[in-house]
């Protein structure tokens, strides 16, 4: 009797632990599932963050990429419309000539047009000569003949730089302008200053906007014009002392090809000589020859364009003196350097009479030459020495 009293007693007892057990492994199962999924939810939105910046950083280089082709399409931009400017005149005047042909119909009477457009060919040809010479003052009147000696002023820097006087300011500042690129100019306040063994120290420090690409660039009457690094032909004019931009152009043409071959790093070499602001580049449509630019350095606009029959070709600077480039040569492996291709915009000079001239007691090469018309001496950069050159001149012939 107790023995069935205690079987009555155990089985609602056993009943209630299998069924507290049951519901234990049922909500361990639905813990277990829950875990499962809350990890499954953080890697979906570990991937989805993922693939956020992913897509957030792919977006950047499209940006960037847009923009530096924007940039870009403005150069293009304004050379294609001075471009088209020039082929619309030309067509125009093409047009003028097909029309005039085509209203005459004696053979007789083309030849006497024929001649009259040769004799109006040349007179517009002396028309605009004489427009040159009031342009170019015709008053100068010497060349180079040869070039007497050199002194090495100071050792400094790097392979490639520029160092120059602004001949068009009355001071005796030295500028110094290292590398083929760089945004900082260091000014000396004489040739003195700039020769101590601590001229950086005592250097003025000015910071341009843009950093300048290769070394042809010029200071005169107090104005930096430099080539903008990036850009394929845009010519920057700065204001020294304000530190500012005041201008900028762009050079058709040009920025396509080194000025000079044996100074890759250089595509615009800009010069100043009697009568201003020059640029010197080379171009593909003259197989590779130098092209000359006459520009007003007050407005920054192109006066007059000169091709010019001095190839490019182991040419390692150029200057303008007095209307006439005058290109240097070497050998890639470096050597003596000499002048030996003169072009006078003019026609002043004889340059096929002209000896090929050398520049003296010196193994190297020059990464900038540059004349400076109130001095008549050239300012050169050669291996990371700073040169002044002396000149001597005649009169022309």
């Amino acid at each position: 009797m107790v023995v069935l009293q205690l079987r009555f007693l155990l089985v609602p007892f056993l009943t209630s632990v299998m069924g507290a057990a049951q519901y234990m492994m049922q909500d361990a199962a639905l813990l277990n599932y829950i875990d499962r999924r809350i990890l499954s939810l953080e890697k979906r939105l570990e991937k989805c963050n993922q693939d956020i910046l992913d897509y957030v950083e792919e977006f950047r280089d499209f940006s960037k990429m847009v923009l530096s082709r924007l940039a870009g399409l403005n150069n293009y931009k304004a050379e294609v419309k001075s471009e088209v400017e020039n082929l619309l005149t030309r067509i125009e005047r093409a047009q003028r000539d097909i029309d005039y042909f085509g209203s005459v119909t004696d053979s007789n009477t083309c030849i006497e047009v024929h001649e009259d457009l040769v004799k109006q060919q040349l007179f517009e040809e002396e028309e605009e000569k004489k427009k040159l010479k009031l342009m170019l003052n015709a008053s100068c009147d010497h060349m180079l003949a040869g070039i007497k000696s050199l002194k090495v002023v100071k050792k400094t820097g790097d392979k490639h730089g520029s160092w120059m006087k602004d001949p068009g300011k009355k001071h005796t500042k030295i500028y110094l302008l290292n590398g083929s690129v760089n945004n900082v100019i260091l000014e000396f306040a004489n040739i003195m200053t700039f020769m101590e063994s601590s001229h950086i120290l005592k250097a003025r420090r000015v910071t341009l906007p843009f950093p300048w690409e290769g070394t042809g660039h010029i200071i005169y009457q107090g104005f930096l014009f430099y080539h903008r690094y990036g850009s394929l032909n845009e010519i920057i004019k700065f204001n020294i002392q304000k530190r500012n931009v005041t201008d900028q152009m762009l050079l058709p043409g040009a920025g396509r090809i080194p000025a000079y071959q044996l100074s890759p790093s250089t595509k615009i070499d800009l010069a100043i000589d009697e009568q201003g602001l020059w640029a010197i580049h080379a171009e593909l449509e003259t197989g590779g020859n130098i092209v000359i630019t006459k520009i007003n350095h007050i407005t920054m606009a192109v006066e007059h364009t000169w091709d010019t029959s001095c190839t490019s070709k182991n040419a390692e600077a150029a200057f303008m003196a007095c209307n006439t480039l005058y290109v240097v040569y070497n050998l890639p492996s470096g050597g003596t350097s000499r002048i030996q291709c003169v072009y006078d915009v003019l026609d002043a000079v004889n340059t096929y009479e002209i000896p090929v001239l050398h520049f003296p007691k010196r193994q190297g090469s020059h990464s900038t030459i540059h004349y400076n018309p109130k001095e008549k001496q050239l300012f050169a950069w050669g291996d990371g020495s700073q040169i002044i050159y002396k000149l001597h001149t005649k009169q022309k012939v």
